[in-house]
C-alpha cells in the first residue's frame, strides 16, 4: 500500500545519550562486532530500497486542473461505518438491449476486439480484456471481474447509505460513464474488495495517477464524501502525479 499519508517520524528526545559505538569510545571493534554492523547496515539499506512508496509514473493526459476541481467539490466527512447490505444495491441487472444484463453490456463494451456472444446472444462467450489495474490480457469473461472503480460498500460510508433503492441500482449499473465500472481480473478485484486510495492501489505504476483522477471524478459526479484520511491520501498522490507530469495548469 502506497504510504503517502504516513505519520511524522519519531525523533530521539534531547539530552539521552544513543547506543552504539559513541557508548563506548576508545573500545577496539572487534571482527565479530564489524561484522554484526555491516549486516545492521546492509538490514537498514534494503529496508529503505524495499519499503518506498511507490512513485506513480508521470502522465500528462489528465487534466490536473479539472481533478483538482473535483476534488475541491468533494466534502470532508467521517465515513458511515456498519450498516452496508450488498443485496440492498441491485446490479448486474437486465438492460434494454435483448436480453444482456449490465456485465455482459460491460464486458462487450470493454473488449478490445469485438465479443462473441453465446447461441442466444444472452451473454458474452469470448472478448480480449487488458486489465489497467495489473497490465494482463484475458481472453474469457471467466477470468475477469466488473469492478465498481468506487466500491460499493465505499459508496454506501461515503454518503450512499442515505440513497433511496433506485438511486443505490443507477450507480451499481452504471453504463452512462465509463468511469464507474470497469472490466479487470479476478484476482486484481478480489484484492482490491472494498478497500479505497488509503489502503489499496493498482500494482501497475503507470495507471496510478489514472486510477486516483478517476476516483476522484466518480466520486465528485456522483457527490459521495471523502473522509480525512482518503482526502489526504488521494490529494498527496495528485499532487506529486502533477508535479511529476510537469503540469503546470
Amino acid at each position: 500500500m502506497a504510504k503517502w499519508n504516513s505519520g511524522p517520524v519519531r525523533r530521539q528526545p534531547p539530552g539521552r545519550q544513543p547506543s552504539g559505538r559513541s557508548a563506548r569510545r576508545g573500545q577496539p571493534l572487534t571482527l565479530g562486532g564489524l561484522i554484526a554492523v555491516l549486516l545492521v547496515l546492509a538490514a537498514v539499506y534494503l529496508w529503505e530500497r524495499y519499503n518506498q512508496p511507490p512513485r506513480p509514473a508521470p502522465d500528462a493526459s489528465i487534466d490536473y486542473a479539472q481533478v483538482t476541481r473535483q476534488l475541491d467539490s468533494i466534502r470532508v466527512e467521517e465515513e458511515k461505518r456498519g450498516g452496508y447490505v450488498r443485496e440492498e444495491w441491485p446490479h448486474w441487472l437486465g438492460t434494454d438491449v435483448k436480453c444482456l444484463n449490465t456485465r455482459e453490456q460491460a464486458l462487450i463494451r470493454d473488449s478490445a476486439e469485438p465479443a462473441k456472444l453465446s447461441p442466444n446472444g444472452c451473454s458474452v462467450v469470448s472478448g480480449v480484456w487488458y486489465d489497467p489495474y495489473t497490465g494482463e490480457t484475458f481472453t474469457s469473461p471467466r477470468q475477469v471481474d466488473i469492478d465498481h472503480r468506487v466500491p460499493l460498500e465505499e459508496a454506501y460510508g461515503s454518503g450512499g447509505y442515505d440513497w433511496p433503492r433506485e438511486k443505490r441500482a443507477a450507480y451499481a449499473n452504471d453504463l452512462t460513464d465509463p468511469l464507474t465500472l470497469i472490466t479487470v481480473s479476478i484476482a486484481a478485484n478480489r484484492a482490491k474488495g472494498s478497500k479505497g486510495p488509503e489502503e489499496w492501489l493498482p500494482p501497475r505504476q503507470e495507471y496510478l495517477c489514472t486510477y486516483v483522477a478517476n476516483w476522484i471524478a466518480v466520486k465528485a459526479r456522483w457527490e459521495l464524501t471523502m473522509d480525512e484520511r482518503e482526502r489526504v491520501t488521494v490529494g498527496n498522490i495528485i499532487a506529486d502525479c502533477r508535479e511529476r507530469s510537469g503540469a503546470v495548469h
